[in-house]
């Protein structure tokens, strides 16, 4: 018996040091986690923080849109939204699914920690039983640590956490933060996160209109999203089980439930057919990408967008405008401008089969791009991704034959300069027969000597060629260059003739000179960046950048009235080739310009008010029909947008500089009429330009062929010499450089530092072929007007 006794006491007192150890281990672990967790106060902000936005405005303070958040490389799609702004069946839904004794516990639950026990015992998955409070915690404070390796105290952290969150927020505030929080599968270019994201990508809708059957989807979705694509019948039992505990719970009625079970719910993406009980009688996932969201969400203008989010990228960087997100960005686009830009596209109906079109319009006084389409506009379709006005780089014409011209006249030449309209041939090593053997379109010559106004004109190439030629090829090219404009010096004099590529936004900033005194500025589309807190992080009015003087105000003049007279020298049936680009009472001044082949259709000119450059054809390259020319394309495109822009402005006149005279043109039987501007005298000097004396040879490049642009193994692009990837609008001209390099590998050209593309906004390879050329033009081959 004394055995017994000694023995009990000594049980006893194992068993109390055992759980002062226990006790002691525990409050140890307990001291170490608790000084391991994060502040649980950071729960509101660091919901918030995600859900941050960089909100774009137009000048007039306007919303434009939204600029979607990134975690690392992946664009999320988090909106926050309010509790209020909930459907309460959306909310009653996910408390009935997910933790049913949410109103009764403080962040724990007895019995579902108890449930996880029991599966620790017999060996098995832990799984189940969390809380909102405990998934709320692991979806943010404790994110990373979930994404690592297991450890034996992250759930002895989560739960410590929920208790102290529970402590210190509502339960309407944890529901909130969590539905804003929670991951809602994949969508497309972005990652959905919160009901907002998910209500918009599966059904299109608001949180605050989701129905009861969709709600009921919605939540059967939440433990695992990837139930979207095998098969819809076997979720509909789920939702059948969900409805049942909704009543069961007193949420809803019996009879809410079997309304909502009859509902035809159709997820996006989804093609089902119900009989008139609710079953399914047949569900087909027919397009899975009907549910993907795009990395901006714009209510206008996607495509100016997507050019201010290039921008902010290169001028922030990243973290800042995806990270912490939160800018203010106030920019350039005029909302009367762009409708009418995008009214001109809708309304167009005159193109070439399969053609697209692009159009842009800038303030040439300030570079403020002010609107811009991308695509041609069917209806309310959302428009295609790419950006043909600053993202396509295409064959540019005979809209070149202006800036050559007034390179000219900036040497000393005049107006009334001659050249021949004749066959020539210049010597050329690799070129057929040794010579390149230019032509006028249709190969159409006069066989006189003529004023280079007239040839302009006209848009002879004979003459431009010998212009070219003659003020030499490093003279010409230094002034494409002064005006944002690249050459490849391999086209020769083939480049006069339009052999060379650029956009729509670019094609319009350098003839703006001609209305400003000369003066070049590259596109902007930026004018003031806040945080969110309203502390400015730039202001392009305290940040001015100086303009680039190109030409005189003199010389820029004379290129202005030879461009006018482009427009309005010649009737239509004398041969006039911009007449329908005319609108009311303002004058206009432009030129036309078509590419070999009519690949490309051109029309880019100013008013006193405005500059703009419309252009028109196949997203993926090609030839159109050759009874399409561009002053019946683009010339009216670019006179309806014009025309909408300039809708209750006052008429007013180009703004000439002192030191103009005014002269008859000589052969007035060919320009009836018609005056020259020409330097006073005392102006002389206005003619600045030193031609080139040291320039090489101006033809000695290897022939090139019409099939080198369909060349399956290599395209020659233009690489930014510093990250070694394709050019963009913002790339500095002196690092850019031309490379040929193998089709299949222009992927890994993608423009960097840049947003993730969107899905469909990499066209395929024939359309990434089209949209970034830079070939060359073949010797002799023409550029039509």
């Amino acid at each position: 018996m004394i055995y017994i006794v000694r023995f009990l006491k000594f049980l006893t007192s194992l068993v109390l040091a055992a759980l002062v150890a226990g006790v002691g281990v525990a409050a140890t672990y307990a001291v170490k986690w608790n000084r391991e967790l994060p502040d649980y106060r950071e729960l509101d902000n660091l919901t918030r923080s995600l859900g941050a936005e960089t909100r774009v405005y137009a000048r007039d303070n306007t919303p434009l849109g939204t600029l979607i958040p990134k975690v690392g490389d992946q664009a999320i799609s988090r909106t926050i939204v309010n509790l209020n702004e909930i459907s309460p069946f959306m909310v009653a839904a996910l408390i009935s699914s997910e933790d049913r004794r949410f109103f009764e516990h403080y962040g724990l639950d007895p019995y579902g920690i108890g449930r996880q026990f029991q599966r620790l015992a017999r060996g098995d998955n832990v799984q189940g039983g969390s809380t909102l409070t405990n998934q709320l915690i692991k979806n943010t404070l404790l994110l990373e640590e979930y994404q690592q390796a297991r450890s034996p105290d992250r759930k002895f952290k989560e739960w410590m956490l929920s208790v102290q969150v529970e402590r210190s927020f509502t339960k309407e505030e944890i529901l909130q933060n969590y539905l804003n929080a929670i991951y809602w599968g994949d969508g497309g270019p972005v990652e959905l996160y919160g009901i907002y994201s998910a209500a918009q990508a599966y059904f299109r809708t608001t949180p605050a209109a989701l129905t009861l059957a969709q709600s009921a989807y919605l939540t059967v979705l939440v433990p695992s999203p990837g139930r979207f694509y095998p098969n819809y019948k076997t979720v509909r039992p789920q939702m059948k089980i969900l409805l049942a505990r909704m009543v069961q719970d007193g949420w809803i009625t019996q009879a809410q439930m079997d309304a909502a079970w009859r509902e035809p719910v159709q997820p996006r993406g989804w093609k089902v057919l119900y009989d008139a009980g609710g079953n399914i009688t047949s569900a087909r996932l027919v397009d899975a990408s009907q549910k993907e969201l795009k990395a901006v969400t714009s209510t206008r203008a996607p495509h100016f967008v997507h050019q201010v989010e290039q921008e902010l990228v290169r001028r922030f960087g990243r973290e800042k405008v995806y990270g912490s997100g939160g800018l203010r960005v106030y920019t350039t686009l005029d909302p009367k401008v762009q409708n009418a830009v995008e009214t001109a596209s809708r309304e167009t109906t005159y193109l070439p089969p399969g053609a697209t079109l692009a159009a842009t319009i800038l303030n040439p006084y300030t570079g403020e791009v002010l609107g811009m389409i991308g695509q041609k506009l069917r209806g309310t379709e959302p428009p295609d991704d790419w950006n043909n006005a600053a993202q396509g780089q295409r064959q540019i014409g005979s809209t070149i034959k202006p800036l050559l011209y007034t390179t000219a006249l900036s040497t000393g030449l005049t107006q009334a300069h001659r050249e021949e309209d004749r066959p020539i041939t210049f010597p050329c090593t690799g070129c057929k027969n040794g010579v390149y053997a230019p032509q006028n379109f249709e190969s159409i010559t006069t066989g006189r000597d003529m004023t280079i106004r007239e040839a302009l004109d006209r848009s002879l190439n004979l003459v431009t060629v010998r212009l070219a030629d003659r003020i030499g090829l490093q003279t010409f090219f230094g002034k494409l260059r002064e005006l944002g404009l690249q050459t490849n010096d391999g086209t020769g004099l083939a480049a006069a003739l339009g052999a060379v590529e650029t956009t729509p936004v670019k094609m319009a900033a350098a003839y703006a000179p001609f209305v400003n005194g000369g003066l070049y500025r590259a596109p902007r589309y930026v004018t003031r960046v806040t945080n969110a807190r309203g502390e400015v992080l730039y202001d392009a009015g305290s940040e001015p950048v100086r303009p680039a003087r190109v030409w005189t105000p003199q010389i820029a003049w004379l290129g202005l009235d030879m461009i006018r007279g482009v427009v309005g020298d010649m009737s239509e049936a004398q041969g006039g080739l911009a007449t329908r680009a005319r609108f009311g009472e303002w004058p206009v001044a432009g030129k036309t310009g078509t590419s070999n082949f009519v690949k490309d259709l051109w029309f880019v000119g100013t008013t006193p008010l405005y500059t703009g450059a419309a252009w028109v054809g196949r997203q993926q390259g090609g030839a159109n029909p050759d009874y399409y020319y561009s002053g019946y394309v683009a010339a009216p495109i670019w006179r309806r947008m014009m025309e909408l822009a300039h809708e209750g402005q006052a008429v007013r006149q180009f703004s000439e500089p002192p030191g103009i005279q005014y002269v008859e043109a000589p052969d007035q039987q060919f320009l009836p009429g018609v005056q020259l501007a020409v330097l006073d005298p005392s102006f002389q000097g206005a003619a600045n330009t030193d031609v080139q004396e040291d320039a090489p040879p101006p033809v000695q490049f290897r022939e090139t062929s019409y099939a080198s642009y369909d060349d399956p193994n290599t395209v020659l692009v233009s690489l930014d010499r510093v990250t070694n990837r394709l050019a963009t609008e913002f790339t500095p001209p002196e690092n850019i450089v031309q490379r040929r390099v193998e089709f299949q590998a222009l992927p890994a050209y993608a423009p960097d530092p840049a947003p993730a593309p969107l899905k469909d906004e990499t066209p395929d390879p024939a359309a990434l072929k089209a949209a970034q050329p830079q070939g060359t033009s073949p010797q002799g081959a023409p550029a039509t007007p």
